[in-house]
């Protein structure tokens, strides 16, 4: 099946997803925000368009509801499933109403059930799109493969395709209110710039990293690390086998922590927190702590 012989019903069924363009692109101008933008058919400058394909185009751009200026749209009209593999192919118009040609990278898509549910969730590289011109709306299919989806059937009518602002804002640092009051500016800074050095999470990972151990004075450890969440969801952590690895991977503190309340940690976030193991759970004896690592008890 060619690209074009996906685009042949004239019929809308899914709906629009609209962001403000400053969540994904820098140096945007401020417009008037009452003004209206109708954005105007744009092809890929590799497709060869056949006439009465160019009809349809036609027709289902016309039926596009206008932006507000500096805004990115996508407006879903169908999806049609790949009978052989099992993917999706969602059919929609990739709308920009800034008064400036636009290229992007790669940025994470949701397609989301009428009642807002994720079905699917995949990253594209929009450099595929090519220079989205200002003011306009160009028409993409975005492939969902079948190990992207999350539903065992197509969703019924009013559904969307969205951005994934979750990956667009990159990792962050995710403070309790607890920890808000007690730092200082230049601690919250300290602590994100630790964050935004850190090795990269993979989707689904969540990781431990230690960066502070203090051996107390009654010879117990307070040990403070991030626990960082890759996952596009929010997790709850309501205990904890850990232990503490010194240099030499030699145990120097194991202990089981209930939370209550839970750690809520939420998604593409590193939320710090500290456990305090008392003295009898510790044994820093011929202990190398230039280095140390936290881990979970198997």
């Amino acid at each position: 099946m060619g690209l074009f012989d996906l685009f042949k019903k004239t019929d809308k069924i899914g709906k629009d997803s609209t962001i403000d363009s400053t969540e994904i692109i820098e140096d945007v101008e401020n417009g008037d925000t009452s003004a209206k933008v109708v954005t105007k058919l744009s092809y890929h400058p590799d497709w060869n368009v056949p006439q009465e394909q160019k009809y349809i185009f036609n027709f289902l751009a016309n039926e596009l509801e206008p932006l507000k200026p500096n805004q990115l749209s996508l407006a879903a009209i169908d999806i049609d499933e790949n009978t052989s593999t099992g993917a999706w192919d969602v059919k929609a118009f990739f709308r920009n109403s800034l008064p400036k040609a636009i290229d992007l990278g790669e940025m994470g898509l949701f397609l989301l059930d009428k009642d807002g549910k994720v079905i699917a969730s995949k990253t594209f590289d929009f450099k595929e799109l090519g220079s989205i011109p200002a003011e306009s709306a160009r028409p993409w299919v975005f492939t969902f493969e079948k190990n992207t989806i999350q539903a065992s059937e197509l969703p019924e009518e009013g559904w969307k395709i969205a951005f994934n602002l979750i990956s667009l804002r990159g990792h962050q640092l995710d403070l309790e209110e607890s920890w808000k009051t007690q730092l200082t500016e230049e601690q919250i800074a300290q602590l994100e710039n630790i964050v935004k050095d850190l090795p990269k999470l993979g989707k689904t990972e969540v990781n431990f990293t230690g960066f502070q151990l203090k051996v107390l004075e009654d010879e117990g450890m307070a040990v403070s690390i991030f626990v960082r969440n890759g996952n596009e969801k929010s997790i709850n952590i309501e205990q904890l086998p850990l232990e503490i690895l010194d240099a030499n991977q030699k145990q120097v503190a194991k202990g089981f922590f209930k939370l209550d309340p839970s750690i809520n940690v939420q998604p593409n976030s590193s939320k710090p927190w500290t456990f305090v193991f008392p003295k009898e759970m510790v044994n820093t004896e011929g202990a190398d702590l230039s280095k140390w690592t936290p881990r979970l008890v198997q």
